[in-house]
This record gives C-alpha cells, sequence and structure tokens, in this order.
C-alpha cells in the first residue's frame, strides 16, 4: 500500500467508498491522516466500520478543515450536474483531486506509463505491464483497468507503474506527471461528463500534461482528433511525438505496413513482427493496441525482442474478444466488453462466418454504421430489450432470430453454425472460413446482468456446458473414439 505520510495529522476528505474511495480511506488512514469519508449509499458507508472510521457526511461538514476532497472519478465533480460535496469543496478553495493524483505526486521518481483512449485502452494496459514484466522490470498495473492505484506496492526508479486512466480521472489531475503517455483515439464517448466534444477532447489531452522523464507523447494519427493533437503537441514542443498508425506510414513513430510492425523510432524502419502470426490478437484494432504497447515499452528502454516475446505471450483479457475455445470446429469468442456499436465494429471486422450474439440495454445509435460488416455475418441472434430495435436495423439486410436471453441465443447459434457447416461439408465447400459465435452485444448489460464481466461469465459457462455436452454425445455415439 502506499506511503502518504505527507498527510498524516490532516484532514483529508474523501467521497465514494467503491474500489478506488476505500482503497484511498486505507491508504490515509496507515498513513496517518485524518479521513473524513462519505458514501451517499448507507450499504457502502457500512464499509467503513471494519476501519474504525465514522462517516462524515461531506456535503453538511466545515469545510474549511479537510486539506482536499479526494472524490471517485464515477461521481460528477463538474458536469452534468456536480456532486454538492464536491460544490461545496471548490467554494471552498480546496483541491478535488482523484487516487492517481495522490500516487503520482507520493512517488514521483518511478517511473509511469500513462494510457488513454475512448477504446482499447484496457487492452493497451495489460499488453504494455505484460511485456515490462516479463523483460524482468518490476511492474504494477492499474488506475481505471480495475485495481486501485493506492493499493500497490511502493516501486522504485528501477520499476514501472502502468496506469490505464479515464477521461474522468484524467479531469482530476492537477500535478500528476508521466513519463510516457499514450492517446489511441477519440470518439464521442461521456459526453454529458464533460459538457460536449470540446471538453471530452480537453480532458483527454491532459494526459500529455506536466510530463517527466524521457517525455513519450505516444499518439495515433488515425483519427482527425488526435492528429490534430499532435499536430499541436510537435508545434508546443517540450514532449518527444510518437505517431502510431496502423493505415500507412508514421514517421519517426510506429506503424503498420500491410501486416508488418515497423519501428521508426529510431529513423531506420525496421520491420519488427508479422502481425499476422498474432492470431491470439486479431483485427486491425488490435494491430493498433501492440503498436502502442510496443512503444511505450521501447520508452520503458525494453528491448525489441523482449517486447516480441512479450506479445506473443500475451494471454489476452477475459470478455475483450477472448477466444474461449471451439467445439467440432466452431470458435466461440467473448466480446462482452463491447457495450457499444463502435467496440462491436472491431470484433466485425476481425472475423468471417459469423454467428452475432448481440443485444441487451441499447445505447444511443443502437448498432446504426455496422452495416459495412454484415456481409461477414451468417445469422445474428437476438437478447434482450434492444432485440425489437436491432431486428428492425437488421431486417432485410442479415437473417436474425429473436431469442430473449443469452442461453438461448447461444445454443441456437451453435445449432445454426452446426447445421450450416454439414450442409457446407455436404456439398464440399472448402472455400469458407470457420465459424465463428461471437457475442459482442454493442449494448450495456444491465436489463438482464449486472455487469458486462457477469454476462461474459455467463457466456463462458454456457460454452464449457455445451463442450461437455457435445463430448458426452460424441463418446456415447462412438465409444472406441
Amino acid at each position: 500500500m502506499i506511503d502518504l505520510s505527507q498527510y498524516r495529522g490532516k484532514t483529508v476528505a474523501v467521497l465514494g467508498l467503491g474500489k478506488s474511495g476505500l482503497a484511498s480511506v486505507k491508504a490515509l488512514i496507515q498513513s496517518g491522516a485524518i479521513v473524513w469519508a462519505w458514501d451517499d449509499n448507507e450499504d457502502s458507508r457500512h464499509q467503513l466500520d471494519d476501519l474504525n472510521v465514522t462517516p462524515v457526511n461531506l456535503v453538511e461538514c466545515d469545510w474549511r478543515v479537510p486539506e482536499m476532497l479526494v472524490i471517485s472519478p464515477g461521481i460528477p465533480s463538474t458536469f452534468p450536474t456536480p456532486h454538492p460535496a464536491a460544490e461545496k469543496a471548490r467554494r471552498a478553495g480546496k483541491p478535488i483531486v482523484c487516487d492517481v493524483e495522490l500516487l503520482c505526486t507520493t512517488v514521483p521518481g518511478t517511473p509511469m506509463l500513462a494510457i488513454t483512449g475512448t477504446n482499447g485502452k484496457s487492452t493497451t494496459t495489460a499488453l504494455t505491464a505484460h511485456i515490462i514484466a516479463q523483460s524482468g522490470i518490476k511492474t504494477q498495473v492499474g488506475g481505471n483497468l480495475g485495481y486501485p492505484v493506492l493499493g500497490f506496492d511502493a516501486l522504485d526508479v528501477d520499476d514501472c507503474y502502468v496506469l490505464e486512466l479515464s477521461s474522468y480521472q484524467l479531469d482530476l489531475l492537477n500535478q500528476a506527471a508521466f513519463d510516457a503517455s499514450a492517446l489511441l483515439n477519440i470518439t464521442p464517448d461521456h459526453l454529458d461528463r464533460h459538457g460536449g466534444m470540446t471538453g471530452y477532447i480537453g480532458a483527454k489531452r491532459t494526459i500529455f500534461a506536466r510530463q517527466k522523464g524521457p517525455k513519450w507523447a505516444i499518439i495515433s494519427i488515425d483519427d482527425d482528433h488526435c492528429a490534430q493533437m499532435a499536430t499541436e503537441l510537435a508545434r508546443e514542443g517540450g514532449h518527444r511525438i510518437v505517431e502510431i498508425s496502423v493505415n500507412g506510414p508514421a514517421p519517426h513513430g510506429v506503424y503498420v505496413d500491410d501486416h508488418w510492425l515497423i519501428d521508426d523510432l529510431d529513423n531506420a524502419r525496421d520491420p519488427i513482427l508479422d502481425l499476422a502470426t498474432v492470431t491470439h490478437m486479431p483485427g486491425r484494432h488490435n494491430w493498433q493496441n501492440i503498436a502502442f504497447a510496443y512503444a511505450l515499452c521501447r520508452a520503458r528502454q525494453v528491448a525489441p525482442r523482449d517486447i516480441i516475446a512479450g506479445i506473443m505471450s500475451f494471454p489476452g483479457l477475459a470478455h475483450r474478444q477472448e477466444q474461449l475455445g471451439t467445439i467440432d470446429g466452431i470458435t466461440f469468442v467473448n466480446d462482452s466488453k463491447a457495450t457499444n456499436a463502435e467496440a462491436t465494429a472491431k470484433a466485425l471486422s476481425a472475423y468471417d462466418n459469423i454467428y452475432w450474439i448481440l443485444g441487451g440495454k441499447p445505447k444511443e445509435g443502437g448498432i446504426d454504421g455496422l452495416d459495412a460488416f454484415y456481409g461477414r455475418i451468417k445469422k445474428a441472434f437476438l437478447i434482450g430489450s434492444a432485440a425489437e430495435a436491432f431486428a428492425a436495423t437488421l431486417n432485410g439486410h442479415v437473417p436474425f432470430e429473436q431469442c430473449g436471453t443469452l442461453d438461448i441465443a447461444t445454443r441456437r447459434a451453435l445449432e445454426t453454425a452446426k447445421a450450416d457447416q454439414a450442409e457446407r461439408q455436404a456439398s464440399s465447400d472448402t472455400a469458407s472460413s470457420a465459424p465463428v459465435i461471437l457475442l459482442s452485444p454493442a449494448c450495456a448489460s444491465f436489463d438482464q446482468f449486472k455487469s458486462f464481466e457477469a454476462r461474459g461469465d455467463a457466456f463462458r459457462d454456457l460454452f464449457t456446458d455445451l463442450r461437455t455436452t457435445t463430448a458426452d454425445i460424441a463418446s456415447r455415439t462412438n465409444p472406441e473414439a
């Protein structure tokens, strides 16, 4: 746990007692601080009992006392409407920060790599941390990825923190600085929390503020917002700008040419890795994740050969195009993390011959814009409250079936894929690629599941059950096999 002894004897307010908030309380108490902690949920406040901390209502307290407000990033501090406690802290002139600020200002000598973007940041973060750890450097990874940063061990100058940062967290940094910062992409998301697109872009841009160490600013040039930001940063000076592209050359950066990863950081245009061989990370979006991880690891002075070894040994993240296995040659892919159409587009672009399970609680825009991938889809299996609307979108373009629930959709997808496979084999069709049953819902999970993780876990369990059942039937049918 991070030692926050600079706050010993001082009063610090903590609002929100989720993972990051509770870790902040624990670290501050252990460091000798006086903690005023609050959560609007009474059950969450009961977590303080085991810590011998008495809740303090931060809406009603005397804001002349606390040094600062440490707020959980999920709680609005500005837009669309600030939490009353945040508003009172602001009026009292007190800093409003998140736990990442406390980490960065407490151990500024430890190298820190920071990653943000609308999509792909979790995979890039996990891949980067995996490569660095595999190379022999002591590494800890967390932030928006799930593990609270104040629960980290204190690392020294030979080690490394790898942080995934959301726009919410970036909005709550005042002094935090990073050795290498990466911005993968920007598309509209969480606009209500930032007062619109300009505010959202501004929040993402702060990842390059106050950089330290080698000052690597690693940024995609494949979307207009990021490309413009790269130009602005270069004009301002003070950074080593490293451009990333999967669509063409990026001089002095890292890019993809055909399916080869090219390292041009030293103006050598070295072909580093044939990405077609990285079969556990399919698709152009994963090529981008790999390119960013490569550049981040180079910033941490990891040798290219060690980076390649780490890429090839990376197990991937659960619920993000997680390949579960096969049943009778049919691959199951768990992409439950795809909660919007843009994320689902990345999965649809990575496979052919798709039996697509989608639906849930719809987001604005539904599945509009996915028509470019309809030719890859053999049939869609609709679940959840979005089913009727999605059926209307797909009607006349993609065969679909209303299934209601995930268990029914998964069974029907397997039955349909098997039947189609048998028909192809009977007609001696060997040209078609192997079938893929893809859970990529393009929806939130909250109509039927408590989280996208729970939805993905349920899909994994269904796959396991179906594989066991299929094996049992096969053994009974051919006991000598």
